[in-house]
């Protein structure tokens, strides 16, 4: 930069010999300082005389280099005021990069509309940017009307709308449109890879996932570090956390992404001691630790139990500078509730330098009614209700608390209200694979083609369940219905549909999966760790907290969750 400085410095001092020449040598500086000095190259752009369509593209991608930043939208937007004669696709793309970068969704918008006014918007190269855009602003339906009206699609196109697809949690839709890519004839890379196999970790996709890895190998696609990562990731989020070691392991090179998908999922497994041994050994490889690293380590210490633990793994993050995120803040509230230490819980919450978010809110919650601390609970539960006063979850935590305490009267006024104000729980979703398929249940659903199978099913299920001597707890019913009616109700989770439905449609020696939008209630993780035991099976169920893997009657998170 002193050099460009100088010679900078040189053509400003000296005599012009023409007006383009003065400009070509003006763009010349502003092309490397843009690597360099962004800022400057922008203050230079604006120095020069009628400058090139070029000079606006160059600062716009020199912008986009840096962290995200609204700069580019400036740029085009004077663009669009000055009436400049043509936009080209370039500039196109990188300003609807910066869009999907910020996210920045109405400015999105009207640069679609710029580029089909400007006769742009059939191009190939514009239409993969607006494809990019819509699905990173997880607009997926509007993504996917781009992309069924392109004449061509590359790699990059299909890439870009299975990770749509994959990123709003519409699994069986990416992994359909996986099966349409290679139907076309389109060669999938290592981007569209790691597209698939993060589809198949949010579904809980285990032979799938499988497949891919056998694919990659097959098809000689690379297997670099962001290919990977997403391996390991998946293996440990379909609960095949051996697998996910093994991938781990061989890998020649790891960054601080791939240990931290490592220990995570050693955390999510329950798997405390090995995820902490994990972080002894990438700090023996110097790879520092990110922030997504000691969420990991102090997830496992809050799942384990560790609580010395994680408080010296809180000091030592503090010690070396790293400022605790809300999610770092919200592992140390679930380690001390886990613990069974709900005022310090409390006390740690509102010492915080940082207002707690509604998630830490609803971990005292839950940790105060198990506590029995019913009106402690009370007073921060209806705190979350004026800062969300139209999430069902804070209504339904309440609800739980009243129930909880046998205040079915304060219960029936809470569920009054959410009546009145037009609210609605959000339905407990499962899903489990069979055959390459994802099916997926919710709370009294009767849409599957094979309901009725079920539903008899499910009758011989709970028989045998309730002569083992399993006693429902019932009163987890929030609803003014009879005992019997309560019962049904409890034999209608989502959970237990996907159970049945494995055990009906896989055969005796063949794991369970299943993947649940929601915590497993209590009602369930007993009926679970009874089915485990009568039909002989193994079960893995990842909620939204945890993994549980129930075998013969036990589950691995100790009735710890």
């Amino acid at each position: 930069m002193r050099v460009l400085n100088q010679i900078h410095a040189h053509i400003l001092t000296h005599p012009r010999p023409s007006l383009s020449s003065y400009t070509f040598s003006l763009s010349k500086v502003l092309c490397f300082a843009a690597y360099r000095n962004v800022h400057y190259a922008k203050q230079l752009l604006f120095q020069i005389p009628c400058p090139k369509i070029f000079a606006y593209n160059t600062v716009m991608r020199g912008f986009l280099q840096q962290n995200p930043s609204p700069e580019p939208i400036f740029l085009f937007k004077r663009l669009v005021q000055m009436k400049f004669p043509r936009s080209n696709t370039f500039t196109l793309a990188f300003v609807l990069k910066c869009c999907s970068m910020l996210p920045a969704f109405a400015e999105g918008r009207q640069v679609h509309k710029h580029a089909i006014a400007s006769g742009l918007g059939g191009n190939l190269f514009v239409q993969t940017s607006l494809l990019n855009f819509y699905t990173k602003c997880e607009e997926v339906e509007l993504g996917r009307k781009v992309f069924d009206e392109m004449s061509e699609r590359n790699v990059v196109a299909w890439s870009a709308m299975i990770g749509g697809y994959a990123r709003v949690g519409k699994v069986n839709e990416a992994l359909e449109l996986f099966r349409e890519m290679q139907k076309s004839g389109v060669e999938p890379d290592e981007v569209t890879m790691v597209s698939v196999i993060s589809a198949c970790a949010m579904a809980g996709a285990l032979d799938l996932g499988k497949w891919l890895h056998m694919f990659i190998d097959r098809k000689g696609i690379k297997s670099d570090l962001e290919v990977s990562t997403a391996l390991v990731n998946m293996y440990a989020k379909c609960g095949f956390i051996e697998k996910a070691q093994d991938v781990f392991d061989a890998m020649p090179v790891k960054d601080a992404k791939a240990w931290s998908s490592m220990i995570v999922g050693f955390a999510i497994t329950g798997l405390a001691n090995k995820a902490l041994e994990m972080f002894a050994r990438m700090g023996e490889a110097q790879v520092e630790p990110n922030h997504v690293t000691l969420i990991g380590v102090l997830s496992a210490c809050a799942h384990g139990g560790l609580v010395a633990e994680g408080r010296k793994y809180w000091s030592s993050m503090l010690d070396c500078g790293m400022e605790p995120s809300m999610e770092h803040y919200g592992c140390m509230v679930d380690l001390l509730c886990r613990a069974n230490q709900a005022e310090e819980a409390y006390e740690f919450v509102v010492s915080m330098p940082v207002f707690p978010n509604p998630a830490i809110w609803r971990t005292l919650v839950v940790s105060f009614k198990k506590s029995k601390m019913f009106d402690k609970g009370e007073e921060v539960a209806k705190q979350l209700l004026q800062l969300e006063p139209l999430n069902a979850e804070n209504y339904i935590l309440l609800s739980s608390l009243y129930a909880s305490a046998s205040d079915w009267v304060k219960m029936s006024a809470v569920r009054r209200q959410m009546r009145e104000r037009g609210i609605k729980a959000v339905p407990g979703c499962s899903s489990i694979e069979i055959n390459g398929h994802v099916h997926e249940f919710v709370m009294g659903d009767t849409s599957h083609p094979e309901a009725k199978d079920i539903r008899e099913f499910i009758c011989e299920v709970s028989e045998r369940v309730e002569a083992s001597g399993h006693e429902p707890w019932i009163a987890s019913v929030l609803q003014n219905v009879g005992n019997g009616e309560k019962l049904d109700a409890l034999w209608e989770h989502s959970e237990r549909l996907a159970i049945a439905y494995g055990l009906l449609k896989t055969k005796e020696y063949v794991t369970i999966r299943i993947v649940k939008n929601l915590r497993v209630c209590e009602d369930c993780h007993e009926v679970t760790k009874t089915i485990s035991r009568l039909y002989n099976r193994e079960i893995i169920v990842r909620d939204r907290i945890r993994f549980h893997k129930f075998v013969n009657g036990v589950c691995s998170c100790q009735d710890f969750w």
